[in-house]
């Protein structure tokens, strides 16, 4: 994180502290911080930074400046080959197809991803993407639409799998050539999360936000997919706003949301380009999300326990983050065991998806963290989720 260490040291001064006093203050330890200081620590967890940023009364972001790394501490699987072909779609490098593709061949195509999305399997959809988007570049016009949500999905996909430098400018296509706002608004969405997988919240809060303010929807007559994609994006406010230590702006956001989401009571898939849905129970999760930040984990699990099992697909992508955040709670609450249990059963319904996860190495990490030697169930988490031991 370039400039942190001079921001850091500046604000503890400005507060009165010395290394130990803030030490104590926000159990961050005290070598760490002299090692922040020194800029002498590569791969600062955001966690930390915004830890210290509580203890000394500032914005995560003072302390970053304008950038910031990822939430989470480890690199975690890629397989940038496997995207090479996407990459080379992207750029119009593949052959043309023998047959003019149709718009309705292309929307088609959409639709039969949508359960390779849904549960989470990468390697059948980077085989499907390439001339789907191949396809969808050929009906540019009369398909421009469809254009649309073929990028919006594509850069959802390679954002899940850590393709950052590809999938930005992919949403950035995806907004500029949408044609009606709600598919617009469905880009911005994909980019808020984007940003915030790559700890760029000031980005992601204003983005959101303005975004959000733009599409305000009328109660009284707005339409369930209105109401989704305004909800998703005061969810991204909430989210980037308590990671930069503005918890008072988090809630307003997410009271927002929550009162859209009781307006249409129920679940509703928020854009027609991925599974992303919007709803009470959306809405619940990411209240959990922001209790993990807050460190508030009984309020994790309490909200955990009111939530329906059904009313998501079980597999999900927002389903298993809430499961990290669950599995989170557990070790905070020194359940270690529990923690555990929830990582495995990820790792055998959601293999290609754990292992894109830094978020959960982490949480694994401190459920192991006190152990001499792994038990066989520890081993088998770190044999499904690609790590050392």
């Amino acid at each position: 994180m370039p400039g942190l260490a001079p921001r850091l040291r500046e604000a503890r001064k400005r507060r009165g502290l010395n290394q130990r006093e803030l030490a104590r203050l926000s159990k961050v330890s005290f070598s760490l911080i002299s090692k922040l200081e020194q800029g002498t620590v590569e791969g600062t967890r955001l966690e930390t930074v915004r830890t210290l940023a509580i203890a000394l009364q500032v914005k995560t972001t003072d302390l970053l400046g304008t950038g910031g790394d990822s939430e989470e501490p480890a690199e975690p699987q890629r397989s940038p080959a496997l995207w090479e072909p996407t990459r080379r779609a992207l750029l119009g490098q593949i052959a043309p197809p023998d047959e003019a593709p149709t718009v309705e061949g292309v929307q088609q195509g959409l639709a039969e991803l949508k359960p390779l999305l849904a549960d989470n399997r990468y390697a059948e959809i980077a085989l499907l993407l390439p001339p789907l988007l191949r396809d969808a570049e050929a009906i540019n016009g009369a398909g421009r639409a469809v254009r649309t949500r073929v990028l919006n999905v594509t850069g959802w996909v390679l954002t899940q799998n850590r393709e950052f430098n590809d999938a930005e400018p992919t949403l950035h296509q995806a907004l500029d050539i949408a044609s009606d706002q709600l598919d617009a608004a469905a880009a911005v969405n994909t980019l808020v999360w984007l940003y915030l997988r790559q700890g760029r919240l000031q980005e992601a809060r204003g983005m959101a936000t303005r975004w959000a303010d733009e599409i305000e929807p009328r109660f009284s007559r707005a339409t369930a997919a209105q109401l989704a994609l305004w909800g998703r994006l005061l969810l991204g406010v909430s989210t980037a706003a308590i990671r930069d230590n503005r918890p008072g702006e988090s809630e307003d956001a997410i009271t927002l949301a929550r009162a859209a989401a009781t307006r249409m009571g129920h679940e509703a898939v928020s854009d027609t380009s991925t599974t992303r849905t919007f709803g009470p129970v959306t809405v619940a999760m990411i209240r959990a999300e922001n209790a993990v930040i807050r460190d508030e984990p009984d309020k994790v699990l309490s909200i955990a326990e009111r939530i329906p099992p059904n009313v998501l697909h079980p597999r999900s992508a927002s389903r298993n983050r809430h499961h990290l955040d669950v599995a989170s709670a557990y070790v905070s609450t020194r359940r270690p065991a529990d923690a555990l249990n929830v990582l495995e059963d990820l790792g055998l319904t959601a293999p290609q998806w754990l292992v894109t996860q830094r978020y959960a190495q982490d949480i694994y990490r401190r459920a192991v963290s006190r152990r001499r030697t792994l038990t066989p169930q520890m081993r088998r988490v770190a044999d499904l989720m690609g790590l050392p031991y």
